[in-house]
């Protein structure tokens, strides 16, 4: 099979973002980058399947030549190769995910996996958008997978709200990744050593506008100091008089 993960770098979680300079992006001098967590998930489910039936896993990222950190995290948790479709420009999910698009459309592939989402947008957006432009099948937030790679079908349990959605697709197809669908395997010593020699192709993209602009980024307000009223019903009026008049919520 022919697999390919589709992976991102994202400022760690533990991270004190700042706003740059231009007050429109991250400040990225002083941040600890990192594999976005929701594909790691998807990394694991595509070596899970190239363990169990063969074939060839590929590493795919968008970015700048820090993004070659994350390929190569993702090379020492096993793979063949990674791909950097390389850029400087911030592009929305549209751009990216039609950097992507561009860069697979003639890659054979059987799967494409997706983390469902990156932490640093929380979109939720690329991989099916992926998916529409090449014209495959898809299912989101996948929590259980079974691939019947001589049948070519793939049913997944995805989660929606409420429960659960079982669904059919037939390969080749496009998975995004939600925690419980499998445990992440940590790299081994032997596999960061080999990840040093495995092959990354660079490629440049085709100029794509983005459809969404950023015309400013801040963080949000420091939080204020709460106000105690009262111990008993004698201070509900007052209370319902700044949840009014103040905070602006009834």
């Amino acid at each position: 099979m022919k697999l390919f993960v589709c992976v991102n770098q994202v400022p760690d979680t533990e991270t004190r973002v700042k706003v740059g300079q231009d007050g429109k992006t991250i400040d990225r001098s002083e941040i600890n980058l990192i594999l976005n967590p929701y594909d790691e998930f998807a990394v694991e489910a595509a070596l899970q399947l190239k363990d169990k039936n063969g074939g060839e896993v590929t590493y795919v990222s968008v970015g700048r030549d820090s993004n070659k950190e994350v390929l190569r995290k993702a090379l020492a948790m096993g793979g063949d190769k990674g791909i950097l479709v390389k850029t400087d420009s911030v592009g929305d999910s549209y751009s990216v995910a039609s950097m992507i698009a561009s860069a697979l459309k003639d890659s054979g592939a059987d799967m494409i996996f997706f983390g469902k989402q990156s932490i640093d947008y929380d979109d939720s957006a690329i991989g099916t958008m992926v998916a529409e432009m090449l014209g495959l099948p898809s299912a989101s937030v996948v929590v259980k997978l079974d691939v019947d790679e001589g049948a070519k079908k793939v049913v997944c349990e995805r989660e929606i709200e409420g429960g659960k959605e079982t669904v059919e697709m037939t390969i080749p197809c496009v998975i995004t990744a939600q925690k419980g669908l499998n445990e992440p395997r940590y790299p081994s010593l032997k596999g960061i050593m080999a990840a040093k020699s495995k092959p990354i192709q660079e490629v440049t993209p085709s100029a794509v506008d983005s459809l969404v602009e950023v015309t400013e980024m801040r963080k949000p307000p420091a939080k204020q100091a709460g106000k105690i009223l009262g111990t008993d019903k004698t201070a509900v009026p007052e209370l319902v008089r700044l949840l009014h008049e103040e905070a602006k919520v009834i």
